[in-house]
């Protein structure tokens, strides 16, 4: 059965933003996911800009409250505790450096959290923070929007079925040209801080682009683990070093499988790049984010067959996300409006103590993005020792970085 905005959840959680103004490049994203249906968050509060004039203005501009129009998070969550409708939940769109701090701060606040990527600067940081929200009793999230697409469920599916066979190549790419000059760098905000090692954490592409996809594949083949990996990254603008605007990563996976993984911001002329691709021993399955609503499947010794979206055809787990039907183009804004959706169920389900639902709820929470900052520093580890194999370690078992 396709979503039709129905509610899910008894009542929208009351819903909070830090970051995510007038200048930022994401916040939007967060707000039509979060509020698609209304049903399953309510805006209410927000810290939305480092200049407090601006970010009041901006959130009087949305329809909220100016009393609610905080001057900081710390601000927010001290005001917000004190109101018998104060905030239940709060998205955190801010730079990197800022994510733990303010994920400590608002879980100790007793709220659910949905974080950027990357989540944090190192997995040490990552298990504090699951530790505590498991203390809380409350949910963590991470925004991979991308995953919200529901055609990479049917290559889960399909997968799972056994529909191409065994494993044996994973092919991924996330690459684009928006910053194959240093142009960006020096007028952009949003780009000088991503290439700022101090602010940005240990890596520039591989954090900000290949955590995407390196959790979609990990969605797409939830039993395949990585045994050992090589990274070799480059910063082609030399004022970016240490950090990398170009990476190419090899994977060995424990059941035999390789994998390859391409992640570049100076892939001049591409507007998107972003695709995966699984070759198994009968069949290979490939999506691309420019087609979010196609997926090709090969067949070896058959015709290609491309899936479309909405289909009958396709697995239940795949249609359930389905919003507008066939022939409707759907894209990012329903992908993000797919993982608020299950956030918000995540959290209801936390509150209530349902602990089947949570069991049985496919969603980035943060386990995702604790092996998002894993990969990251694997791939780091590897880079700077000059571009070696390095195994890979689900436990933490030393600081790489």
């Amino acid at each position: 059965m396709m979503l039709n905005g129905e509610k899910k959840i008894a009542r929208p959680l009351r819903w909070a933003m830090v970051g995510g103004g007038r200048l930022s490049q994401v916040g939007y994203k967060h707000r039509t996911g979060a509020l698609r249906d209304n049903t399953a968050f309510q805006l209410v509060a927000g810290a939305f800009d480092i200049d407090p004039a601006r970010g009041k203005e901006f959130g009087i501009n949305l329809g909220v409250a100016s009393d609610r129009c905080y001057e900081d998070y710390e601000t927010m969550f001290e005001e917000e505790a004190k109101r018998e409708d104060g905030i239940e939940a709060v998205s955190i769109a801010t730079p990197n450096g800022t994510h733990y701090d303010i994920t400590k701060a608002a879980l100790e606040a007793g709220l659910h959290v949905i974080c950027e990527k990357p989540l944090f600067f190192t997995t040490e940081e990552g298990l504090e923070i699951k530790e505590l929200a498991e203390e809380k009793g409350k949910i963590g999230g991470v925004t991979y929007g991308f995953s919200g697409n529901q055609m990479v469920l049917q290559m889960r599916a399909m997968i799972e079925k056994g529909d191409i066979g065994e494993i044996r190549m994973v092919e991924l790419q996330y690459t684009h040209g928006f910053n194959a000059t240093d142009e960006a760098d020096k007028y952009s905000d949003a780009q000088k801080w991503r290439v700022d090692p101090k602010i940005a954490g240990p890596s520039f592409v591989l954090g900000d682009l290949s955590t995407h996809t390196y959790y979609m594949s990990q969605l797409i083949l939830p039993n395949m683990k990585i045994k050992k990996l090589l990274c070799d990254r480059q910063s082609f603008i030399s004022s970016r070093a240490p950090l990398e605007d170009n990476a190419y990563v090899l994977m060995h996976y424990e059941n035999g499988a390789v994998g390859r993984l391409w992640t570049s911001s100076v892939n001049a002329g591409c507007m998107d790049g972003h695709r995966i691709r699984i070759v198994g021993s009968k069949a290979s399955l490939e999506w691309w984010d420019s087609k979010p609503g196609e997926l090709s499947y090969e067949i070896q010794g058959q015709p290609a067959q491309t899936l479309i979206r909405a289909m009958p055809y396709l697995d239940e787990t795949c249609n359930a996300d389905e919003r507008l039907g066939a022939l409707h183009v759907e894209g990012l804004s329903d992908a993000w409006a797919n993982i608020y959706l299950k956030f918000a169920i995540a959290m209801d389900a936390k509150n209530r103590g349902d602990q089947e639902t949570l069991d049985n709820l496919v969603y980035p929470d943060i386990d995702a993005g604790i092996e998002g900052i894993r990969w990251i520093e694997h791939c780091v580890r590897s880079a700077d020792q000059g571009a070696v194999w390095v195994d890979f370690k689900y436990e933490q078992e030393t600081q790489f970085i």
